[in-house]
């Protein structure tokens, strides 16, 4: 491989490792959220001590509960319905989040369900 060929390999990667960090620092909550769930996020559902995070992909709703204050472990749930179906629920005593969760929703309607301590949140029928 001649100098010339070289020269463009190195100055080609180094600039998709320049891109790469400049959209990791221009977004990093975007970057976190899509690490947890797949697709664009179309719901929040904030409650007293948590917030629940939707998201959608194709077909697929996602979603998981974040609480306001993270670190402590305490009781956290999450729970997707598609209409029609049983609910798929991740439910423990977490530090930083319940979920995520993901059921193949296809064109029906969705219940979602948070909860964090003693606060919870339910959406009831949405993204029909």
């Amino acid at each position: 491989m001649d100098m010339g060929a070289l020269r463009r390999r190195v100055a080609f990667g180094m600039a998709v490792l320049s891109t790469s960090g400049l959209l990791a620092l221009a977004a990093p909550g975007t970057a976190q959220a899509a690490a947890v769930c797949p697709g664009r996020e179309v719901e929040t559902l904030p409650f007293s001590t948590g917030t629940v995070h939707i998201f959608r992909r194709g077909d697929y709703i996602c979603a998981y509960t974040a609480p306001k204050n993270p670190g402590a472990k305490r009781t956290m749930s999450v729970s997707v319905q598609a209409r029609g179906s049983r609910p798929v629920v991740d439910k423990g005593r977490y530090t930083r989040r319940a979920g995520p969760v993901t059921v193949h929703a296809g064109h029906r309607c969705v219940l979602v369900k948070g909860a964090v301590g003693g606060g919870s949140v339910s959406s009831g029928w949405i993204l029909c």
